[in-house]
Protein backbone atom coordinates (compact mmCIF):
# COMPACT_ATOMS: atom_id res chain seq x y z
CA UNK A 1 0.00 0.00 0.00
CA UNK A 2 1.69 2.96 -0.68
CA UNK A 3 0.45 6.65 0.57
CA UNK A 4 1.28 9.76 -1.48
CA UNK A 5 0.81 13.24 -0.08
CA UNK A 6 1.02 16.84 -1.08
CA UNK A 7 1.72 19.92 1.04
CA UNK A 8 -0.64 22.81 1.50
CA UNK A 9 0.42 25.63 3.62
CA UNK A 10 2.44 23.41 6.20
CA UNK A 11 0.00 20.59 5.81
CA UNK A 12 -0.34 17.60 4.55
CA UNK A 13 -3.03 16.30 2.14
CA UNK A 14 -3.73 13.16 0.72
CA UNK A 15 -3.24 13.39 -3.17
CA UNK A 16 -6.48 12.12 -5.11
CA UNK A 17 -4.76 10.29 -7.92
CA UNK A 18 -2.70 8.26 -5.80
CA UNK A 19 0.31 7.41 -7.39
CA UNK A 20 -0.10 9.57 -10.77
CA UNK A 21 0.32 12.62 -8.48
CA UNK A 22 3.61 11.68 -7.63
CA UNK A 23 5.25 15.12 -9.37
CA UNK A 24 3.31 17.06 -7.20
CA UNK A 25 3.49 14.52 -3.77
CA UNK A 26 6.01 16.12 -0.78
CA UNK A 27 5.86 12.20 1.01
CA UNK A 28 5.58 9.02 -0.31
CA UNK A 29 4.67 6.41 1.99
CA UNK A 30 5.15 2.84 0.64
CA UNK A 31 3.94 0.33 3.16
CA UNK A 32 5.29 -2.87 2.18
CA UNK A 33 4.69 -2.24 -1.05
CA UNK A 34 3.80 -4.49 -4.36
CA UNK A 35 6.57 -4.84 -7.01
CA UNK A 36 4.70 -2.58 -9.57
CA UNK A 37 4.42 -0.10 -7.14
CA UNK A 38 7.59 -0.05 -6.31
CA UNK A 39 8.54 0.21 -9.92
CA UNK A 40 6.49 2.80 -10.44
CA UNK A 41 7.71 5.07 -7.89
CA UNK A 42 11.64 4.19 -8.41
CA UNK A 43 10.42 5.24 -12.58
CA UNK A 44 9.76 8.94 -11.37
CA UNK A 45 12.12 9.32 -9.01
CA UNK A 46 14.73 7.69 -11.14
CA UNK A 47 16.23 6.38 -8.06
CA UNK A 48 16.42 2.09 -6.81
CA UNK A 49 14.39 1.76 -3.74
CA UNK A 50 16.00 -0.35 -1.26
CA UNK A 51 14.69 -4.09 -0.67
CA UNK A 52 14.11 -5.40 2.25
CA UNK A 53 17.01 -7.42 2.44
CA UNK A 54 18.79 -4.17 1.93
CA UNK A 55 16.98 -2.48 4.82
CA UNK A 56 17.99 -5.47 7.05
CA UNK A 57 22.20 -4.73 6.91
CA UNK A 58 23.28 -3.70 10.22
CA UNK A 59 26.26 -2.08 8.60
CA UNK A 60 26.47 1.77 9.15
CA UNK A 61 27.49 2.15 5.21
CA UNK A 62 24.43 0.11 3.95
CA UNK A 63 22.07 2.19 6.12
CA UNK A 64 23.64 6.12 5.67
CA UNK A 65 24.72 6.65 2.48
CA UNK A 66 23.74 8.61 -1.00
CA UNK A 67 22.95 7.91 -4.17
CA UNK A 68 22.21 9.82 -7.45
CA UNK A 69 21.38 12.47 -5.55
CA UNK A 70 19.47 10.97 -3.15
CA UNK A 71 20.33 10.52 0.63
CA UNK A 72 18.74 7.09 2.18
CA UNK A 73 18.56 6.73 5.87
CA UNK A 74 17.43 3.59 7.61
CA UNK A 75 15.87 3.57 11.16
CA UNK A 76 14.97 0.88 13.31
CA UNK A 77 11.15 1.73 14.88
CA UNK A 78 9.68 0.18 16.99
CA UNK A 79 5.81 -0.87 16.25
CA UNK A 80 3.92 -1.36 19.80
CA UNK A 81 0.19 -2.76 19.18
CA UNK A 82 -1.30 -2.98 22.48
CA UNK A 83 -2.39 -6.70 23.31
CA UNK A 84 0.71 -8.03 21.34
CA UNK A 85 4.40 -7.93 21.47
CA UNK A 86 6.46 -4.65 20.61
CA UNK A 87 8.14 -5.30 17.42
CA UNK A 88 11.04 -3.71 16.07
CA UNK A 89 11.90 -3.37 12.11
CA UNK A 90 13.94 -1.22 9.92
CA UNK A 91 12.08 2.17 8.32
CA UNK A 92 14.38 3.39 5.29
CA UNK A 93 13.75 7.42 4.74
CA UNK A 94 15.13 8.47 1.49
CA UNK A 95 15.31 12.39 0.55
CA UNK A 96 14.84 12.78 -3.21
CA UNK A 97 13.83 15.62 -5.01
CA UNK A 98 12.33 17.63 -2.19
CA UNK A 99 10.53 15.17 -1.29
CA UNK A 100 10.35 12.08 1.64
CA UNK A 101 9.79 8.64 0.93
CA UNK A 102 9.13 6.30 3.04
CA UNK A 103 9.92 2.32 2.75
CA UNK A 104 8.16 0.02 5.77
CA UNK A 105 7.39 -3.36 6.10
CA UNK A 106 5.45 -3.05 9.45
CA UNK A 107 2.82 -0.67 11.01
CA UNK A 108 4.50 1.50 13.29
CA UNK A 109 1.76 3.75 15.12
CA UNK A 110 3.88 6.77 15.22
CA UNK A 111 3.02 7.20 11.08
CA UNK A 112 -0.48 6.80 11.90
CA UNK A 113 -0.66 9.79 13.88
CA UNK A 114 2.02 11.68 11.91
CA UNK A 115 -0.30 11.56 9.07
CA UNK A 116 -3.57 12.40 10.62
CA UNK A 117 -2.06 14.83 12.83
CA UNK A 118 -0.19 16.72 9.97
CA UNK A 119 -3.46 16.40 7.60
CA UNK A 120 -5.66 18.47 10.56
CA UNK A 121 -2.57 21.08 11.08
CA UNK A 122 0.86 23.07 10.00
CA UNK A 123 3.69 20.91 10.92
CA UNK A 124 5.99 22.48 8.17
CA UNK A 125 5.42 19.36 5.94
CA UNK A 126 6.38 22.35 3.12
CA UNK A 127 8.98 19.90 1.74
CA UNK A 128 10.69 16.88 2.38
CA UNK A 129 13.01 17.66 5.09
CA UNK A 130 10.42 19.54 6.94
CA UNK A 131 8.08 16.41 6.41
CA UNK A 132 11.05 14.25 7.98
CA UNK A 133 11.57 16.26 10.94
CA UNK A 134 8.17 16.45 11.42
CA UNK A 135 7.76 12.84 11.22
CA UNK A 136 11.32 11.85 13.02
CA UNK A 137 9.60 14.22 15.88
CA UNK A 138 6.64 12.53 16.10
CA UNK A 139 8.61 8.84 16.26
CA UNK A 140 10.09 10.36 19.29
CA UNK A 141 7.25 12.11 21.11
CA UNK A 142 5.94 8.24 20.85
CA UNK A 143 9.17 6.74 22.23
CA UNK A 144 9.25 9.33 24.96
CA UNK A 145 5.02 7.93 25.50
CA UNK A 146 6.11 4.19 25.56
CA UNK A 147 9.07 5.11 28.25
CA UNK A 148 6.98 6.99 30.69
CA UNK A 149 4.17 4.33 30.19
CA UNK A 150 7.06 2.06 31.06
CA UNK A 151 8.36 3.82 33.94
CA UNK A 152 5.14 3.83 35.48
CA UNK A 153 4.73 -0.09 35.36
CA UNK A 154 8.33 -0.31 36.50
CA UNK A 155 7.40 1.38 40.09
CA UNK A 156 4.45 -0.79 40.06
CA UNK A 157 6.56 -3.80 39.79
CA UNK A 158 8.86 -2.58 42.37
CA UNK A 159 6.03 -2.27 45.07
CA UNK A 160 4.82 -6.10 43.86
CA UNK A 161 8.52 -7.77 44.00
CA UNK A 162 8.99 -6.44 47.73
CA UNK A 163 5.02 -6.84 48.58
CA UNK A 164 5.87 -11.04 47.70
CA UNK A 165 8.05 -11.19 50.26
CA UNK A 166 5.82 -10.59 52.99
CA UNK A 167 4.45 -13.42 55.06
CA UNK A 168 1.16 -13.37 53.22
CA UNK A 169 2.62 -12.80 49.55
CA UNK A 170 1.92 -16.04 47.30
CA UNK A 171 5.01 -17.22 46.02
CA UNK A 172 3.34 -17.88 42.31
CA UNK A 173 3.22 -14.14 42.18
CA UNK A 174 7.33 -14.48 41.80
CA UNK A 175 6.78 -16.59 38.88
CA UNK A 176 4.76 -13.58 37.33
CA UNK A 177 6.85 -10.83 38.07
CA UNK A 178 9.79 -12.93 36.68
CA UNK A 179 7.80 -12.99 33.11
CA UNK A 180 6.73 -8.73 33.43
CA UNK A 181 10.52 -8.73 34.03
CA UNK A 182 11.35 -10.01 31.07
CA UNK A 183 8.91 -8.33 28.94
CA UNK A 184 9.97 -5.26 30.26
CA UNK A 185 13.69 -5.98 29.08
CA UNK A 186 12.86 -6.71 25.57
CA UNK A 187 10.99 -4.06 25.48
CA UNK A 188 13.47 -1.37 27.21
CA UNK A 189 16.33 -2.79 24.98
CA UNK A 190 14.22 -2.60 21.73
CA UNK A 191 13.51 1.13 22.38
CA UNK A 192 17.13 1.45 23.20
CA UNK A 193 17.89 -0.16 19.77
CA UNK A 194 15.50 2.20 17.82
CA UNK A 195 16.67 5.71 19.90
CA UNK A 196 20.18 4.37 19.19
CA UNK A 197 19.64 4.32 15.49
CA UNK A 198 17.21 7.74 15.02
CA UNK A 199 20.25 9.11 16.64
CA UNK A 200 22.37 7.91 14.21
CA UNK A 201 20.14 9.31 11.67
CA UNK A 202 20.16 12.36 12.88
CA UNK A 203 23.91 12.87 13.76
CA UNK A 204 24.39 12.35 10.14
CA UNK A 205 21.57 14.90 9.00
CA UNK A 206 23.37 17.25 11.26
CA UNK A 207 27.29 16.52 9.83
CA UNK A 208 26.73 15.12 6.12
CA UNK A 209 29.53 14.07 4.15
CA UNK A 210 29.32 14.59 0.33
CA UNK A 211 28.38 16.96 -1.88
CA UNK A 212 25.32 14.88 -2.67
CA UNK A 213 24.38 14.81 1.13
CA UNK A 214 24.71 18.11 1.73
CA UNK A 215 22.59 19.10 -1.18
CA UNK A 216 19.60 16.59 -0.10
CA UNK A 217 19.76 18.33 3.42
CA UNK A 218 20.24 21.76 2.36
CA UNK A 219 17.31 24.71 3.52
CA UNK A 220 16.65 21.65 6.94
CA UNK A 221 15.70 23.56 10.11
CA UNK A 222 18.91 23.35 11.96
CA UNK A 223 17.25 24.53 14.97
CA UNK A 224 14.90 21.44 14.79
CA UNK A 225 16.93 19.66 14.31
CA UNK A 226 19.34 20.42 17.14
CA UNK A 227 16.26 20.00 19.40
CA UNK A 228 15.10 16.94 18.23
CA UNK A 229 18.83 15.57 18.48
CA UNK A 230 18.74 16.60 22.41
CA UNK A 231 15.58 15.00 23.24
CA UNK A 232 16.73 11.65 21.40
CA UNK A 233 20.01 11.69 23.86
CA UNK A 234 17.99 12.47 26.80
CA UNK A 235 15.57 9.48 26.03
CA UNK A 236 18.38 7.39 25.91
CA UNK A 237 19.78 8.31 29.14
CA UNK A 238 16.35 7.74 30.40
CA UNK A 239 16.19 4.32 28.52
CA UNK A 240 19.48 3.38 30.45
CA UNK A 241 18.17 4.03 33.75
CA UNK A 242 15.38 1.95 33.56
CA UNK A 243 17.20 -0.68 32.39
CA UNK A 244 19.52 -0.55 35.79
CA UNK A 245 16.34 -0.72 37.15
CA UNK A 246 15.10 -3.55 35.16
CA UNK A 247 18.31 -5.09 36.66
CA UNK A 248 17.60 -4.28 39.89
CA UNK A 249 13.98 -5.87 40.32
CA UNK A 250 15.83 -8.91 38.47
CA UNK A 251 18.69 -9.52 41.22
CA UNK A 252 15.36 -8.38 43.82
CA UNK A 253 13.33 -10.76 42.54
CA UNK A 254 16.02 -13.57 42.66
CA UNK A 255 16.96 -12.54 46.19
CA UNK A 256 13.01 -12.67 47.64
CA UNK A 257 12.93 -16.18 45.42
CA UNK A 258 16.23 -17.41 47.55
CA UNK A 259 14.78 -15.76 50.77
CA UNK A 260 11.55 -17.79 50.29
CA UNK A 261 13.57 -21.17 49.48
CA UNK A 262 16.26 -20.02 52.39
CA UNK A 263 12.70 -20.26 54.70
CA UNK A 264 11.76 -23.50 53.72
CA UNK A 265 14.65 -25.23 54.25
CA UNK A 266 14.83 -23.54 57.65
CA UNK A 267 11.15 -25.11 58.58
CA UNK A 268 12.45 -28.62 57.57
CA UNK A 269 15.61 -28.14 59.57
CA UNK A 270 13.93 -26.89 62.70
CA UNK A 271 10.88 -29.57 62.60
CA UNK A 272 13.71 -32.58 62.17
CA UNK A 273 15.81 -31.04 65.28
CA UNK A 274 12.52 -31.28 67.08
CA UNK A 275 11.46 -34.66 66.34
CA UNK A 276 14.95 -35.71 67.07
CA UNK A 277 15.21 -36.04 71.01
CA UNK A 278 11.60 -37.69 70.67
CA UNK A 279 12.98 -40.19 68.30
CA UNK A 280 16.01 -40.67 70.42
CA UNK A 281 13.98 -41.27 73.67
CA UNK A 282 11.41 -43.86 71.57
CA UNK A 283 14.44 -45.78 70.05
CA UNK A 284 16.15 -46.40 73.52
CA UNK A 285 12.46 -47.62 75.06
CA UNK A 286 12.33 -49.41 71.98
CA UNK A 287 15.11 -51.65 72.78
CA UNK A 288 14.45 -55.52 73.58
CA UNK A 289 16.82 -55.50 76.73
CA UNK A 290 16.14 -57.69 79.71
CA UNK A 291 17.02 -55.62 82.36
CA UNK A 292 15.33 -52.06 81.36
CA UNK A 293 14.00 -50.87 84.92
CA UNK A 294 11.55 -48.06 83.26
CA UNK A 295 9.95 -51.32 81.57
CA UNK A 296 8.88 -52.54 84.70
CA UNK A 297 7.00 -49.27 86.78
CA UNK A 298 3.69 -48.75 86.69
CA UNK A 299 4.41 -44.68 85.32
CA UNK A 300 7.17 -45.93 82.62
CA UNK A 301 5.01 -45.61 79.55
CA UNK A 302 3.41 -41.92 81.28
CA UNK A 303 6.82 -40.80 81.76
CA UNK A 304 8.54 -42.17 78.39
CA UNK A 305 5.64 -40.11 76.62
CA UNK A 306 6.24 -37.24 78.86
CA UNK A 307 10.00 -36.92 78.37
CA UNK A 308 9.58 -37.11 74.62
CA UNK A 309 7.00 -34.18 74.98
CA UNK A 310 9.11 -32.60 76.84
CA UNK A 311 12.31 -32.80 74.64
CA UNK A 312 10.23 -31.74 71.95
CA UNK A 313 8.40 -28.52 73.50
CA UNK A 314 12.17 -27.21 74.73
CA UNK A 315 13.90 -26.76 71.38
CA UNK A 316 10.78 -25.10 69.69
CA UNK A 317 10.76 -22.67 72.73
CA UNK A 318 14.23 -22.02 71.95
CA UNK A 319 14.16 -21.69 68.17
CA UNK A 320 10.84 -19.45 69.04
CA UNK A 321 12.56 -17.10 71.91
CA UNK A 322 15.69 -16.67 69.29
CA UNK A 323 12.76 -15.49 66.23
CA UNK A 324 13.93 -18.70 64.23
CA UNK A 325 10.22 -19.38 63.43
Amino acid sequence: MIGVYRADAGRLVAAEGGLDDLASAVWIDMHDPKAGEEKQVEAALELDIPTREDMQEIEVSSRLYDERGALFLTAQVLASVEGQEPEIAPVTFVLAKDRLVTVRYHAPGSFKVFADRAMRSPMGCVSGQGTLLALMETMVERLADVLEGEARKLDALTKAIFEAHRPSGKAATLAVILQRIGRAEDLNGKITESLSTIQRLLGYLSMPSGHAAEAAVKGIDRGRLKVLLRDVRALGETAGVQSRKILFQLDATLGVINIRQADIIKIFSVVAFVFLPPTLIASVYGMNFVHMPELQWDWGYPMALGLMLLSAVIPWAIFRAKKWL
